[in-house]
């Protein structure tokens, strides 16, 4: 029996990295550089790389999320520095 060897990994694309992908998914199906069965294969790969962006997106709108109520929280709770009182 052979050993199989273990798949190195791929990381995951960057957001910059996906979406340009998916740039380059578009121009090769609509200029026709592909076959009908790659054109599919293309799509879905396509898909899955969207999916990936708002995943990014969405983690990132949670982090300025986070740090906005953070710095909100802070301000409520910081002496005011009113003169004159």
């Amino acid at each position: 029996m052979a050993d199989k060897k273990p798949k190195q990994e791929t990381p995951e694309p960057t957001f910059e990295e996906a979406l340009a992908e998916v740039e380059a998914i578009i121009e090769r199906i609509e200029t026709g550089q592909s076959g009908l069965e790659r054109s599919i294969g293309e799509y879905e790969k396509g898909v899955r790389l969207l999916a990936r962006c708002r995943g990014l997106l969405k983690d990132a709108e949670q982090r300025i999320e986070d740090v906005t109520g953070k710095l909100e929280a802070e301000a409520k709770a910081a002496p005011s520095s009113k003169k004159g009182d």
